[in-house]
């Protein structure tokens, strides 16, 4: 038994790209049909070069042959894929971020050390400092940054440039920021795969209209994700701080966190550690330190791993309070937690003014398509 090439044609038409919910026949995608005794073969011509539905698409495709017309001729071995050439990536900068001097993405290996918190208040001081900042909230499925700077419920504004959606950031104590925290009611829930998680990212970051910013600042999800691949993928990341508790358990996943980001193929330097939760120091004993996650944790990582600390944050109430009624305990700067985070960013400009000196930029990571 032998398929036409209409036949295969009409069972591949049953098949839907999941970013435009054409089917992948009209869309163009399919071409190059052929059938050889129980052999046959196609391939699939992908409009970008990193299309995140690749390999899902062969899949589909296998199972939608099989559905409509059987299994009597083998396509397993024969479904070539064919995406635009890009040229030899260095470190290219979209459009939107031409303008932006330095990258950064504060990560950590584990949830709940007050990465976020660390973000917005970084950001806030480094603004303080007099630079120009923004903030990306890369958290897709758990957007805190809105609630955090008091913006809860603003919807960016959206214009048309060259065919292309451009989103002014909302800006809140000089900081410009994006979150999907803009775009959804902050009691709904994003039940996403990654690919919708990425493409999210993506926006944020090439459809800003971000202008001239010294730092960008990126708050990204816990963990070691697709969200951190295509972060590396799409731009050239300065470096990345790690956030933990001084906690054995929290210490073992900020391990995983380094170890992410200066792996062979992605290779972003890391600007340091900052400890978060260091201690706590009651306010009618202010002379006490009581170390309820440990002592030091994190400064003993910083040396074993030959990377710098970069600050210890205590146990505070008014960080807590501050960021739960949208006033980060950043803005207050003679506060002794103002100045602590004063001196945080002033840290990391020298930490990020040294990798700059020694350092050439970050490559983009480049994955190729076989």
């Amino acid at each position: 038994m032998s398929y036409s090439k209409q036949q295969i044609l009409d069972a591949l038409s049953k098949v839907k790209h999941p970013e435009t919910a054409q089917d992948i026949v009209s869309m163009g995608i399919v071409e190059d049909i052929w059938v050889s005794g129980n052999k046959g073969g196609f391939t699939l011509s992908f409009k970008k070069a990193h299309d995140p539905f690749i390999n899902s698409m062969q899949k589909v495709c296998l199972q939608a042959i099989e559905k409509y017309l059987g299994n009597e001729i083998d396509f397993t071995e024969n479904i070539k894929i064919k995406v635009p050439e890009k040229a030899p990536q260095t470190n290219t900068k979209s459009e939107s971020l031409k303008n932006v001097k330095n990258i950064l993405a504060i990560a950590s290996g584990k949830g709940g050390v007050g990465k976020s918190t660390v973000a917005a208040n970084l950001a806030i001081a480094l603004t303080k400092s007099g630079f120009k900042v923004g903030l990306i909230d890369a958290d897709i499925y758990g957007p805190s940054i809105p609630k955090m700077f008091n913006v809860e419920g603003q919807m960016p504004f959206v214009r048309k440039v060259n065919e292309i959606d451009m989103i002014t950031p909302v800006e809140n104590y000089g900081v410009k920021m994006l979150s999907m925290g803009f775009f959804i009611k902050p009691e709904d829930a994003l039940v996403w795969r990654g690919p919708m998680a990425t493409s999210a990212l993506k926006q944020l970051i090439h459809q800003g209209e971000w202008g001239e910013l010294d730092y960008l600042v990126i708050d990204m999800p816990p963990g070691t994700s697709d969200v951190h691949l295509t972060l590396v993928q799409e731009i050239s990341v300065t470096g990345a701080i790690i956030v933990s508790t001084p906690q054995e358990v929290a210490l073992a996943d900020a391990v995983k966190g380094i170890k992410m980001f200066t792996g062979k193929q992605i290779n972003v330097p890391i600007l340091g550690l900052v400890e978060n939760m260091s201690w706590f120091t009651p306010e009618e004993l202010p002379n006490n330190k009581y170390y309820i996650f440990g002592k030091d944790g994190c400064k003993n990582l910083a040396e074993k791993e030959n990377i710098p600390l970069l600050g210890q944050i205590p146990i505070v109430q008014s960080i807590r309070e501050g960021g739960d009624s949208g006033n980060p305990a950043a803005l207050i700067e003679d506060s002794i937690i103002g100045k602590g985070f004063r001196s945080l960013a002033a840290t990391v400009v020298n930490a990020v003014d040294k990798r700059n000196k020694n350092l050439k930029p970050t490559k983009q990571v480049e994955i190729k398509t076989k």
